[in-house]
């Protein structure tokens, strides 16, 4: 690579750094620099002391590719010993509880899901793998044949070395104490007296991080936490197993029911444990130490081991280990690691500064993996595997606070073993957004589950006064133990309500941004897949691509007026990108500037949907809501009882209405007019199960649930969403027409046979009695009778085909259909079928 490439510096030599440095040099960028306060042998990061256990179970698909290619990695860095830096020793999960061993029934599905080879094995099996435990606690394990455990120290010697040999530079002993940025770009990485300039600048300073996201104004949240691990002395049972002092032949083992996890170490335990107070580390008062002073045992990422926190483990696991029963703790120490409000890692380009990126909180199992995406990011501006889930900029500006980010990564801590239903909300922290219907909400006995720090009503306790109206075919079947949690009869009759007369549902957390400027039009013009110069009051939905012609995002885009557009986007992820991309169109095209402002949290959002929404409408506002006076997919501006309110003809959950937007000093009185006049229309408020049901029934995709940047619009559903008659150029155009033809999968529609069998996402799909893709959404369709599924599955799957869907260990049978199930000639929406009146 030619010294005009781009320069890329790297904050870290860490497991992380190093493979981002190596990942970098195999795609032909050398230009890099990667700077390292403490030794290069011996960092004092995470990396220095992690013990290495590379479990690829994971409810997110990326994580678990992440971990694969972990493990195919380091299997292929071998050192001077002809042995490579991962001991596939498999990994065992084990249940000693019926509720766990259903939970690794789960899990195994998760695995499958993703490609990874799992199965359920019962107790006698998992002795065999691991003959320490003891027989009357376990009842059963998960096991991962090809995970294990990764040589981390090894493996990021043996990449540095390959690094430096293609001509990266590597320096240790080199504290960074500033950065600079000129125009909203990094120029410069200061390290003292010594200034070292920069195009990209790339954290990987792992707990460290938010000292380096301060240097540029980008948050970076995360807290370092203290976790216990320790040694034994040597055990009876192990003398002569293991070759190598810290090897190991037996399977890595986690005990999630005690919040422990195994590891043999020659003839001795590791053993690390997650069942002690969450220990939070004050980065200021962190001991920092020279290069030469660092060790084994004294680095900074290395505290005093605190042998009270670990006395109940310790029992615990001489429990589950007798053998160890014979054996004392030798030593031990509080590990350093990075958590997050939700767990996961933090990847990616900031919002608030050009060329600044960050690959933190990722543990050794997704290093090399994520180090790969970052590398894939800076090269050629998108990674193969999707970032959605663990995006730097995903988090809301609430949620990147010190109070937030320490109570949530704290919580994080204390559950991460914990069977977590996936729509289980945190306990706390709560009510932190709230939407100005609130107390409305709380009035009519909304039960309350949270996404991005908003309170969202799932249903509402005074509709329960309606299930003795419920038609008995609107009324659901019973449903499993695990799908009835987080559930509620109540969601049919708020279908039922939608569906033939009247409902209210809160958007407000939708996110939306105003697109504004002389440029506003031709920034989307060239961003998005339809026509963004349309008159005033056509609204579009339309796709966000990469250059690669994958879907990044599904938006929908309002023309308010000539220099005013309104998006609907899905978080904050699009908040970043359109800014990212209004700082580039404005140097490159001065006059025509462009702003983008978050108006979410100043505005709220009423959906009033159903046949009687009209007559709801005509009480209370003297504009023409008809057919013809608001058409579908138009908008303009009205007044509600003398409300100012921009008026969408858009609905979610495939009924006539409205989606009704207002400044948030006035909502609260739009929300009392719209209710009061609806009570004659049995009008109700509507929660997020009956929305989401309505809108499976309807076929609406949801962004990184049903597709995410792996996938392009053809395949998802979504190929009508890129405007044939669209001649201007757009990110991902000229890549479209390739990525459809290669395509081998597709998102299908199923529907459960037996008519009451639920799943919830994430189960693996056979065909034919072969593993061949996975479920996205479900939910049970109240209008249709059923309950339904979106899969991927192969293009050769057809309409009709039989497939089997594993749930708990089970295969449920279920039958691929076209979509949309509800209204598919859109009739409802447009208004079709429907006599609308005024009066």
């Amino acid at each position: 690579m030619s010294v005009s490439s781009p320069r890329v510096v790297i904050i870290g030599a860490g497991i992380v750094g190093a493979n981002l440095a190596d990942e970098l040099a195999a795609l032909g960028h050398t230009n890099t620099l990667v700077i390292e306060q403490g030794p290069l042998n011996q960092p004092g990061g995470s990396t220095s002391h992690a013990p290495g256990l590379v479990f690829s179970s994971n409810p997110s698909k990326s994580m678990t590719e992440f971990a694969q290619y972990t493990i195919e990695k380091l299997t292929s860095l071998v050192g001077a010993d002809g042995r490579g830096s991962f001991l596939p020793v498999g990994g065992l999960e084990i249940a000693t509880t019926e509720a766990r061993l259903q939970d690794l029934h789960r899990r195994a599905g998760w695995n499958r899901s993703y490609g990874v080879q799992a199965e359920v094995i019962e107790a006698a099996d998992c002795l065999k793998k691991f003959p320490m435990l003891n027989p009357e606690k376990v009842l059963g394990g998960l096991f991962t044949k090809n995970d294990g455990l990764a040589l981390a120290s090894k493996g990021t010697s043996l990449v540095i070395e390959r690094a430096q040999a293609a001509g990266v530079e590597f320096r240790g002993g080199t504290v960074v104490t500033d950065i600079e940025q000129s125009g909203g770009k990094v120029t410069a990485v200061i390290c003292g007296e010594d200034r070292f300039e920069a195009d990209i600048v790339v954290s990987c300073a792992g707990f460290w991080g938010p000292n380096i996201g301060k240097m540029v104004g980008t948050p970076i949240p995360l807290l370092p936490l203290g976790h216990q691990f320790a040694w034994t002395t040597p055990a009876p049972s192990l003398a002569g197993i293991n070759e190598q002092p810290a090897g190991a032949t037996r399977p890595i083992l986690r005990y999630q029911d005690g919040d422990l996890y195994y590891r043999e170490w020659g003839d001795r335990i590791g053993i690390g444990s997650y069942a002690h107070r969450p220990m939070p580390v004050d980065l200021d008062t962190l001991a920092r130490y020279a290069p030469e002073e660092i060790t084994d045992e004294r680095m900074p990422s290395s505290l005093a081991f605190t042998p009270e926190d670990f006395a109940a483990q310790w029992a615990a696991t001489q429990e589950l280990l007798p053998d160890l029963r014979n054996t004392q703790i030798q030593r031990g120490f509080n590990g350093i690691f990075s958590f997050t409000p939700d767990g996961g890692s933090l990847v990616g380009e900031s919002r608030e500064v050009d060329g600044f990126f960050v690959a933190e909180a990722v543990w050794v199992t997704h290093a090399p993996g994520i180090a790969r995406a970052v590398a894939q990011l800076i090269t050629s501006g998108q990674s193969e595997t999707d970032l959605s889930d663990c995006d730097l900029n995903r988090f809301e500006d609430v949620q990147t606070t010190k109070e937030y980010v320490s109570e949530t990564s704290q919580q994080n801590f204390v559950e991460i073993y914990d069977i977590r239903h996936p729509l289980e909300p945190r306990l706390k922290p709560r009510n932190v957004r709230t939407s100005p219907f609130f107390a409305r909400q709380q009035e009519l006995g909304a039960f309350f589950l949270e996404g991005t720090g908003w309170e969202r009503p799932h249903w509402y306790q005074a509709n329960a006064a309606l299930l003795d109206q419920l038609p008995a075919e609107w009324a659901a079947p019973a449903r499993d133990e695990w799908s009835n949690m987080f559930h509620s009869p109540i969601a049919a009759v708020e279908a039922w309500k939608t569906r033939t007369a009247v409902a209210m549902f809160d958007m407000t957390p939708l996110k939306r941004v105003e697109i504004t400027g002389p440029g506003a039009g031709q920034m989307l013009q060239g961003l998005t897949t339809a026509n963004m110069l349309r008159a005033p009051g056509m609204v579009s939905y339309t796709l966000l691509l990469n250059s690669a012609g994958s879907i990044t995002s599904d938006i929908t885009v309002a023309r308010i007026s000539e220099e005013l557009y309104q998006a609907g986007i899905n978080s904050n992820v699009d908040v970043a990108y359109l800014s990212r991309e209004a700082r580039k169109f404005n140097v490159a095209n001065p006059g025509q500037w462009v702003s983008v402002r978050d108006i979410t949290a100043g505005t709220s959002c009423i959906g009033l949907w159903g046949p009687l929404a009209p007559k709801v409408m005509s009480k209370v506002s003297e504009d023409d809501m008809s057919n013809d006076g608001l058409k579908y997919f138009r908008t303009k501006q009205i007044s509600i009882a003398g409300i100012p309110v921009t008026a969408m003809r858009l609905s979610y959950v495939g009924e006539f209405g409205w989606e009704l937007y207002a400044t948030a000093d006035v909502s609260a009185r739009l929300w009392d007019v719209l209710f009061e006049a609806g009570q004659e229309h049995g009008i109700i408020a509507g929660g997020r199960e009956a929305f989401n049901s309505m809108r499976l029934e309807k076929g609406f995709r949801s962004f990184s649930t049903d597709m995410t940047s792996e996938h392009e619009p053809e395949q998802a559903g979504l190929g009508f969403a890129v405007k044939a008659a669209k001649t201007a150029d757009f990110v991902g155009k000229d890549a479209l027409a390739s990525r459809a033809a290669a395509a081998t999968t597709r998102l299908r529609c199923l529907t459960i046979d037996d008519g009451v069998s639920m799943v919830l996402g994430k189960e693996p799909v056979y065909v034919n009695g072969v593993l061949s893709g996975y479920v996205t959404s479900a939910a049970y369709g109240y209008t249709v009778r059923q309950p339904i599924a979106y899969a991927w599955l192969p293009t050769s799957v057809q309409t009709g085909d039989s497939v089997q869907i594993e749930y708990f260990g089970l295969r449920i049978a279920a039958t691929v259909v076209d979509d949309p199930l509800y209204d598919p000639q859109m009739d409802r929406l447009r208004g079709v079928d429907l006599a609308v009146t005024l009066g």
